[in-house]
């Protein structure tokens, strides 16, 4: 046993060792031959293992990911290719699967469209392949809450398991692809646009989106989703399965099949109450007073772990059980981590106590807020963020002095 660790542990350092001199500028080419005299094979494990080790060696996060791709092009011919082990239908897995085969299906009709782009005429009429284009482009936004789903629940599961460099990694390309199908979609909304433009726009941007999709595919399904079987116990796969709903589905809906196992009750069902400086609340009513305010609550405590969130019909972001325990810092795509970390910084020193900002979102106008919460003589206990769609505020006139509802009880209920 201790020789076949020591013979992971090898390949997992001579791994890390060619792709840091790919890092130094030396030839894909001339990496790839190396890898392929020395490693001989590798698995999945072993590529997370190395990328793992070179951020905990100080390599930046974006560092490796503007290296990812290429990380993998030159892994794929000694990485062993395991047969996926079966699932029941609508397990997670199978339905990460199956999304990432209904985004195959759009990309080829994307591809061939853009093709057809590229072989008219410059004087010629590509309106019908535009259409096609437009067409599949559409249905490829629809990643976002497969990606959605992976960063805030499997990410948070792998991070249990002491996995956190390359879910980051990961994030980070994620978002990449969100801004390449954005602004493929932005350049594809514009009219008077020449033939000529349409096919340096496919050759480009057309072209680095397919790509990038298609890499990430490949990242999932040859090792992301395997370390997550082999790590996951059916108590988590539990816990992701309940959570999905609130993230959405990519093309395709989960099939029927899987049983999760009874999880735990959630601490909060249970009877009692909980008395406070104020008053004595039961925590039924509790509950019911976190999920009626009309703001979205998340309450970081004093080490920089999510503690709590409230669970309102219509929340701005979506959150999961899931991320209670977690590390805020992960819970934000690396380009926002800064941000976060200057936040709590100001706060947990006393140089600040409140930070809004204020954005358009899903057509919404959002008020965030986050306030530094203190305890006695100023002791620094953690951060709230408050979360509103102030649309609604912002469009009130004149004044309202006569009682009058809204929608009615019922009909919201509906």
């Amino acid at each position: 046993m201790s020789e076949l660790i020591d013979n992971r542990a090898q390949r997992v350092r001579t791994l890390k060792g060619i792709i840091q001199r790919l890092h130094a500028g030396e030839a894909p080419d001339d990496v790839r031959s190396s890898l392929k005299e020395l490693v001989c094979r590798t698995d999945y494990s072993e590529v997370m293992a190395m990328e793992q080790e070179l951020i905990a060696d100080g390599m930046p996060v974006e560092e490796i990911q503007s290296m990812c791709d290429l990380h993998s092009q030159v892994t794929r011919e000694v990485l062993v290719q395991l047969a996926p082990p079966p699932l029941p239908p609508g397990h997670p897995v199978d339905t990460l699967r199956r999304e990432n085969e209904a985004l195959r299906d759009s990309m080829t009709r994307l591809q061939q469209a853009m093709n057809r782009v590229l072989e008219t005429p410059d004087d010629g009429d590509a309106s019908a392949p535009l259409l096609a284009w437009r067409q599949a482009l559409n249905e490829l936004q629809d990643v976002d809450k497969h990606y959605q789903r992976k960063e805030h629940l499997l990410f948070t599961c792998l991070e249990r398991h002491g996995i956190t460099g390359p879910s980051k990694v990961m994030w980070g390309k994620d978002d990449q692809i969100r801004e390449l199908l954005k602004g493929l979609g932005a350049a594809l909304r514009e009219r008077d646009t020449a033939v000529a433009e349409w096919k340096l726009l496919a050759a480009t941007m057309g072209a680095a989106a397919v790509s990038a999709v298609h890499e990430m595919i490949y990242k999932e399904e040859q090792i992301l989703l395997p370390i997550c079987l082999e790590r996951f116990t059916a108590d988590e796969w539990a816990e992701i399965w309940a959570s999905s709903p609130r993230y959405g589905w990519c093309l395709v809906a989960p099939r029927e099949g899987y049983k999760p196992v009874d999880l735990a009750p959630d601490r909060a069902s249970a009877a009692g109450g909980v008395s406070l400086p104020t008053g004595t609340l039961t925590l039924e009513q509790l509950i019911a007073i976190f999920s009626t305010l009309p703001v979205d609550l998340t309450f970081v405590d004093a080490s920089d772990r999510v503690a709590f969130f409230s669970e309102g019909p219509n929340r701005v972001f979506a959150r999961s059980r899931a991320i209670i325990g977690r590390m805020v810092q992960n819970c934000h795509p690396p380009r926002s981590v800064d941000v976060v970390e200057r936040i709590l910084g100001d706060f947990r020193a006393g140089r600040q106590n409140v930070a809004e900002f204020w954005i358009q979102f899903m057509g919404r106008f959002v008020h965030i807020r986050y306030f530094a919460v203190r305890g006695g003589e100023g002791r620094y206990l953690g951060t709230l963020e408050v979360t509103q769609d102030a649309g609604p505020i912002r469009a009130l006139e004149g004044e309202r002095r006569l009682l009058e509802y809204g929608v009615p009880a019922a009909a919201g209920a509906q």
